[in-house]
This record gives C-alpha cells, structure tokens and sequence, in this order.
C-alpha cells in the first residue's frame, strides 16, 4: 500500500484516523481470547497508548486509561473484564515483568497490554504482538504529529 510515494510495510495497516484505531481495537478484541497477552511495540508517539485506550472505550472501561509510565501498571475494570496496562519502558526490558506477577494478571483480565513488551515473547510465547510506526515519508516533510502511522500484526494466534 502506498501513500504519495511512500510504501507501508508487508501487513501494515495504515492509522490514519481515531476511527482507523477504533476499528482496529474491535478487531483484535473478537481476536483475543479471555486472558490474552498482547505486547506492544514502537517507536515513541506511534500510537501504543492510544491504541490501549481504544481497546479500553471498545471494552467499555469508564476511567481514563492513560500511560503507565511512571507507574508501571493500570488496571481498568470493564463490564467485559479487567483491562490490565504494563509499560516496560522505563525498565529498559520488559523482563523483569515475566514471572507471577504477570501470571496472576493473566489469569484473572480480559486483557493484559504491555507497551514495549516484545521482550516477553521468549517467556511467553503465546503472546500476540503488534508492532506500530510510521511511514517514512520520501520528503521529509511532516512533523511526528502528521506522519502517517500504521500497525501490522507481527505474531498471532489462531483461535
């Protein structure tokens, strides 16, 4: 798929809109099983939070669902289930994260998100990935707020 000049990856699918994250947060939420492990990755500004947060208003969540970054986790209560958020970002691997207490997450949320979790694939395989960016504009031109983003699914499982 290309955009004045410029191609999105194999499988990319371009986040043009809200509406484009909305729709792509419907799909993986009938996608994801009940407990699911979804990791997320990207460069900064590339859409991993609001994408959370349009899987929080697709499951119906009340609260605001923000970054964890500074807290580490959020957990958002939905009449679906429990949403719970990790960001490993500043602990530089989302490492330390595999263990129980990830596990207990799992085993009791609808769905468990972890921005900059890649990482975690190796303890858990099972894991669904989804990788956002930016497509590389030939120009230069745009700044970050008006680059074009996409997201493309990098490991999934049947269901």
């Amino acid at each position: 798929m290309t955009t004045a000049g410029a191609a999105f990856p194999a499988n990319a699918l371009p986040l043009r809109t809200l509406d484009d994250t909305l729709d792509l947060a419907r799909t993986a939420l009938q996608a994801l099983p009940a407990g699911a492990l979804l990791l997320l990755s990207g460069p900064l500004g590339a859409g991993k939070t609001t994408f959370t947060q349009a899987l929080g208003k697709v499951l119906r969540v009340v609260a605001p669902v923000t970054s964890p970054t500074y807290t580490l986790v959020h957990e958002y209560p939905s009449p679906g289930g429990t949403l719970v958020h990790l960001d490993a970002y500043r602990l530089g691997s989302a490492e330390p994260l595999a263990g129980s207490m990830l596990d207990d997450y799992l085993e009791r949320a609808r769905l468990v998100v972890v921005e900059w979790g890649e990482q975690l694939l190796a303890a858990y395989p099972e894991a669904w990935w989804l990788e956002f960016g930016f497509l590389d504009q030939p120009d230069g031109a745009g700044d970050e707020g008006n680059r074009l983003r996409y997201a493309r699914w990098r490991v999934t499982h049947p269901t």
